[in-house]
């Protein structure tokens, strides 16, 4: 085994404090309060680390959120008759100076929540960024005006930088009332429910995972799951014209859903151009909610996980501290209870360490208190036959032989 795997798996127990000293009357009462801290330390590091793991797994899966797009919509006129007080201006149609005209502008962006926090902000993504496609129809007679009733924007690729607004130039002096159609840029992407699945589950638009979650929901509160094979579910009235029978298995959820799954209702607004008049000293603004990801919180959630393995070190040298604090603890018990049976009757634990030794000797040399033993009892008497070569061989074998027994134990 590895010896740091060894060692890692000794400081599981290396704070504990003999039994002996538990059981002391003593030190009853602080055994007792150490032993209820190492408890609420266990269930305190279990519950840190399944936080830890539900933040690792919701870092994984891209949280999201719901933030409030505010839209702006707003004109100018140029070339118009009252502009040039009742008095008609020269007209240059080579340029198209002079010629009455309009101009239509439409922004956006995103509102702060409101209890976000100012060091937690991230850059704010461009209006055009959210929107994928834009439609923007012009209620006009077409003969009168050859430009173009509809136009369309969809969305450019990845190469062409976001804009903050679009702007559409047209020609006339007549009002107009214009129809804006936006299909914003949902992140996960949501999807219309059509009625027959959606008068069951009770949502009009959701993304795809969260339609299937939401009919698993049903099913689970409803009892359908089949109670011999799990894998199939059961239909009850309301689902069997969904299902088109009586029974359908459990991995073909999915694709169930998609067929009552449809492109989720655009953003309408409604606006009026009026160049006989001064336009409007503030645009005319409407407020919109768009799911998106969540950054803010993933950015948290990242920032905890760092200062968490900050904090881990820090208590790892703490651990490190208790433990050989704890060590030391059980020394002092074995030193002090040697010293007591030495103190209590020295001639009797003299005899009592010697045999000891002389067990352990034979046990290291492979003989026992059996004819021919390696070990005389005259030799255990005298000092010189402890300062031979064998002796430092001798303590080499029995300290792996502990070592060995600690990691069987641990």
């Amino acid at each position: 085994m590895d010896h740091s795997k060894l060692a890692k798996r000794r400081k599981l127990t290396d704070k504990a404090i003999p039994n002996v000293l538990l059981e002391n009357p003593a030190f009853a009462a602080d055994s007792k309060m150490y032993q209820e801290l190492l408890e609420s330390e266990r269930k305190l590091d279990w519950t840190m680390t399944r936080k830890r793991l539900e933040v690792q797994d919701a870092l994984s899966r891209t949280p999201s959120t719901t933030r409030t797009l505010r839209v702006f919509l707003s004109h100018t006129v140029s070339g118009q008759v009252w502009q040039s007080g009742g008095e008609p201006s020269s007209t240059n149609f080579e340029t198209g100076e002079g010629i009455p005209g309009w101009q239509l502008r439409i922004e956006g962006r995103l509102l702060e929540p409101a209890n976000s926090r100012h060091r937690d902000r991230v850059p704010v993504r461009k209006f055009s960024s959210l929107v994928k496609k834009m439609v923007v129809e012009l209620e006009r007679d077409p003969n009168l005006y050859p430009e173009g009733n509809i136009v369309e924007w969809p969305q450019p690729g990845h190469h062409a930088p976001p804009l903050d607004g679009f702007t559409i130039r047209r020609s006339g002096d007549t009002p107009v009332k214009l129809r804006v159609v936006m299909y914003l840029e949902h992140f996960p992407e949501q999807f219309k429910v059509l009625p027959e699945l959606s008068n069951i589950l009770g949502i009009k638009e959701e993304s795809r995972i969260g339609v299937v979650q939401a009919l698993w929901n049903y099913i689970k509160l409803q009892g359908l799951q089949d109670k011999v094979d799990r894998r199939m579910i059961r239909a009850d009235d309301k689902l069997r014209p969904i299902f088109g029978g009586e029974s359908i298995s459990f991995q073909k959820l999915p694709e169930l859903v998609n067929r009552f799954l449809a492109v989720p209702e655009p953003v309408v607004l409604w606006y009026t151009v009026n160049p006989n008049l001064a336009p409007p000293e503030r645009p005319q603004a409407w407020d919109v909610e768009i799911k998106m990801e969540d950054t803010t919180m993933k950015n948290r959630m990242a920032a905890m996980l760092q200062s968490n393995k900050e904090s881990v070190q820090t208590l790892y040298k703490l651990d490190e501290e208790i433990a050989l604090l704890a060590q030391s603890l059980h020394n002092s018990h074995v030193k002090k209870v040697f010293l007591e049976s030495f103190a209590k009757d020295p001639a009797k634990f003299v005899h009592t360490w010697l045999e000891s030794q002389s067990r352990d000797l034979e046990s290291i040399l492979g003989s026992g208190p059996t004819e021919g033993m390696t070990v005389r009892q005259e030799e255990l008497r005298r000092s010189e036959f402890f300062q031979l070569p064998w002796v430092e061989e001798a303590v080499a074998i029995q300290h792996g032989v502990n070592l060995a027994a600690r990691g069987v134990q641990t």
